[in-house]
């Protein structure tokens, strides 16, 4: 099917009308038509920009759909953190381009298409949120965010998109993130919904929301990964109910004079110290010599991200051919998006974010939601269409927190615990609940063998997942 992006002459009137209409809307996006590390005119529609909310300016990717953008759905994409740049979600998760990791020999990395890419079948618009995030970037010297100022502008920021591309005002409308994001996404599209009810302009089709490994409870969180790793088999049986009696079951808020359960935590944490707790599968990689060839500014930027991509920037491994270690395909990000070429080709802005970050770990930000199991509640008495999607080696996120929160919901079971398929193997597990009443569907599906986030692990096998839910089809 033919695109339905706009002219870019009138693209830039339409711009322009808004610019002179509203001085609070930011330029329209810009046509990205080729990619330094990819060869030849990239095989999608896509588009970068800002939109400007009070003091902030978020940077976007838009990949319109490959399949018939005219009716396929729109989602907004918010990668999780917080911090952590909509950039990854696009390269190692569920985007159409990825790094040629196997046959890098350093300098800028060459980009190759993925097939498999949520972008088959819906347009997305990929956000750097919160403020600090990639390349968004603040206008006022506080930079200050948190998750109800993130969750606000994100909702204004949807708007404000809509408002500048009205030719896709009558899409159906998703909201998507995974990770810390699963505390963002809910709140968002609550927002959304109840701005729809008080008859704010223009009305959005808001259709429904995905959350991928999602932070739900900071206290369920926390709690589960103790019983995940005794489930996994990383803890003793032994250890582990000596945590269960000595803590009462409670691992987050232990009393100080608890040294009993103290004790157990302590042993439980020198048990899983050394494991890749994104996934417990693979190897965990670290290789901390510094490079002093590297700028300074570069290292001291370095020396603020997490510790596995910082360690690999700082001293490229040798990495033997049986041993791969997945941060060293994060740390490709780094080289390819603070490329100037690259950055030109995105159309950043200069001088505005100094080094891009896959996970800006040094925002200041405020972690003010504790828990959106009541929004899921709220948004559980809407017309809505959710998919709820979790790797079951995931420690961050733990399936178990998961399958907590789903309870507490008390949701109508329309089909059981059953095995889904891709290729006639067992991709993971699904269940399904309908509340009738209210036309709310919620779509569960673990990925087996997945870790945080489950789409980087199993990308394929996600993207079946995906285009199955989107279109109505049983898992």
């Amino acid at each position: 099917m033919a695109s339905i992006m706009l002219a870019p002459k009138w693209v830039a009137l339409h711009c322009l009308l808004l610019l002179v209409l509203s001085a609070n809307v930011a330029f329209c996006g810009e046509p990205v038509k080729h990619l330094p590390g990819f060869d030849g005119e990239l095989p999608f529609n896509f588009q970068t920009g800002y939109i400007s909310v009070n003091n902030s300016e978020y940077f976007y990717y838009f990949i319109e759909s490959q399949g018939d953008p005219a009716t396929d759905p729109l989602f907004f994409w918010f990668t999780g953190g917080p911090g952590c740049s909509s950039l990854s979600g696009i390269v190692y998760e569920i985007g159409p381009i990825q790094f040629d990791i196997h046959n890098y020999n350093g300098g800028l990395p060459r980009l190759l298409y993925y097939p498999y890419t949520w972008t088959k079948t819906a347009s997305f618009v990929y956000v750097d949120s919160p403020v600090g995030s990639g390349f968004s970037y603040s206008t006022s010297s506080n930079w200050s965010t948190s998750d109800t100022k993130s969750t606000e502008e994100a909702s204004e920021l949807v708007r404000k998109w809509l408002i500048e591309h009205p030719q896709y005002l009558n899409l159906r409308l998703f909201i998507g993130g995974d990770s810390y994001s699963g505390l963002i996404v809910p709140g968002i599209t609550k927002k959304l919904i109840e701005d729809n009810d008080a008859n704010v302009e223009p009305h959005l089709n808001v259709t429904g929301y995905l959350v991928g490994s999602p932070t739900t409870d900071q206290h369920i969180n926390v709690n589960s990964r103790v019983i995940l790793a005794h489930r996994l088999a990383l803890v003793s049986d032994q250890l582990y109910q000596e945590l269960k009696i000595s803590c009462k079951q409670n691992f987050v808020d232990v009393d100080p004079s608890n040294t009993a359960c103290l004790t157990a935590l302590s042993k439980y944490e020198k048990n899983i110290e050394e494991i890749w707790t994104n996934c417990p599968l693979e190897p965990n990689c670290a290789f901390a010599s510094p490079r002093p060839e590297l700028p300074l500014s570069v290292r001291r930027s370095l020396a603020d991200q997490s510790s596995d991509e910082r360690q690999f920037l700082l001293s490229p491994p040798k990495v033997p051919s049986d041993l791969w270690c997945r941060a060293f395909n994060y740390a490709l990000a780094y080289n390819w998006a603070n490329d100037p070429g690259v950055q030109e080709a995105l159309h950043v802005r200069k001088g505005k974010v100094k080094f891009w970050s896959r996970c800006n770990r040094t925002i200041s930000y405020t972690k003010d939601v504790q828990s959106v199991i009541d929004v899921h509640m709220w948004l559980s008495q809407r017309p809505l269409e959710v998919l709820l999607e979790v790797g079951d080696h995931d420690l961050v996120v733990p399936i178990v927190a998961t399958q907590t929160w789903l309870k507490i919901l008390n949701l109508t079971v329309s089909y059981n615990w059953r095995p889904w398929y891709v290729d006639g193997q067992v991709a993971g597990y699904t269940k399904k609940f309908d509340e009738e009443a209210y036309g709310y569907r919620l779509t569960y599906a673990t990925v087996k063998g997945g870790g945080h986030t489950a789409p980087e692990y199993y990308r394929r096998e996600c993207y079946e997942m995906f285009q199955r839910w989107l279109h109505f089809y049983p898992l």
